[in-house]
């Protein structure tokens, strides 16, 4: 995992600044927003908004659309499982259904311990090798129960 700051409202500005004159700047700042922290913070939300001169509403709806912005700090290993047809017709969804009750997590939570993140993900390129998943950017294709479990394991250490 990429090493992310405290919330720190001058490294927020800087963020948003360098992104300020881009072409649809709301996606780079968010994007920037969340590298420095590892998350969107609320309080990052009416700075983005005065800047682009968005309500603060019109900023959170773009927070929200968008499955890759987080709303907390993730755990130490983010875990996305894919949940497009192709890796569901693999069984994908038996997979996902195994990973939520056995962390006891559903989309977008993190372990009480912080170890790991439980993300969906629509779609890895990786069809002829699903199911398929990413642990930390790190692709993992033909994924099976005794693969996942494994994978869980080591990620909780």
């Amino acid at each position: 995992m990429v090493a992310v700051e405290s919330w720190n409202p001058e490294r927020a500005a800087a963020a948003i600044a360098t992104h300020r004159d881009s072409e649809g700047a709301a996606l780079p700042m968010l994007h920037a927003l969340q590298e420095a922290f590892g998350y969107v913070p609320e309080e990052a939300v009416p700075m983005v908004a005065q800047a682009l001169n968005l309500s603060r509403a019109e900023v959170h709806g773009i927070v929200t659309f968008y499955h890759d912005f987080r709303h907390a700090p993730a755990g130490r290993h983010v875990l996305k499982l894919c949940r497009a047809e192709a890796c569901q017709s693999l069984g994908g969804d038996e997979l996902a259904a195994h990973a939520k009750a056995r962390l006891k997590l559903g989309w977008g939570e993190t372990t009480a311990n912080g170890a790991l993140t439980l993300e969906p993900v629509f779609c890895l390129g990786l069809c002829a090798c699903g199911p398929s998943a990413l642990l930390d950017g790190k692709v993992i294709g033909r994924l099976d129960k005794q693969r996942l479990d494994a994978i869980i394991d080591a990620a909780q250490r």
